[in-house]
């Protein structure tokens, strides 16, 4: 599943994968990707969540391990870990970054401007709960996670190489930029 600027010459690509194009004057994005299978998952979640009905508490252990190497770091990580509806106050605690309960999400929404290759967080969080009359189950919606991977692509699609022909003696700059997003990157607790 690919999309290509409009200046690419699509026989040529149907014809032998070879990407030609007269490019447009100024940057641009010649082609966006999507791929299913056999992803290399930058980061690995692991939730604990342990209910105490009784004593109206939730408490929420979370553990985020960046599966690429230390070469390499992810921007804007977001992690929107969601609690009960009747929550009351939270007490958070992080390794790094920044958290804190954000009502109108009904989520605990954790922050982290740069999150290093090989490393791992973790978020600590006791959540206090309203006592409520009708005991109802907690639907445990996914944890949905937000970043950026510059300069990694989790696919494993690279450019094998870029050649420039030029006839005008126009100046050209050659250069490639990966750059891995979370699309919609969800872990069920």
């Amino acid at each position: 599943d690919c999309t290509f600027h409009r200046c690419v010459r699509l026989g040529k690509f149907d014809a032998d994968r070879t990407i030609t194009f007269i490019p447009p004057d100024g940057e641009f994005e010649l082609m966006r990707y999507r791929v299913t299978d056999n992803i290399n998952l930058p980061f690995r979640i692991i939730p604990a969540i342990r209910e105490m009905q009784q004593q109206n508490r939730v408490f929420i252990n979370l553990k985020v391990i960046a599966n690429f190497s230390q070469e390499h770091f992810a921007t804007h990580v977001v992690v929107k870990i969601p609690v009960p509806k009747n929550t009351a106050k939270t007490k958070i605690k992080t390794s790094f970054g920044r958290a804190k309960y954000e009502p109108e999400t009904q989520a605990i929404v954790w922050r982290v401007k740069k999150f290093p290759g090989n490393s791992e967080c973790i978020l600590g969080a006791d959540v206090d709960l309203m006592p409520t009359v009708r005991n109802k189950a907690w639907a445990r919606p996914p944890i949905n996670v937000e970043f950026q991977v510059p300069t990694f692509t989790s696919s494993g699609v690279h450019v094998r190489f870029l050649r420039v022909y030029d006839k005008s003696g126009y100046h050209t700059n050659r250069w490639v930029r990966y750059i891995t997003k979370a699309g919609s990157y969800q872990i069920r607790i």
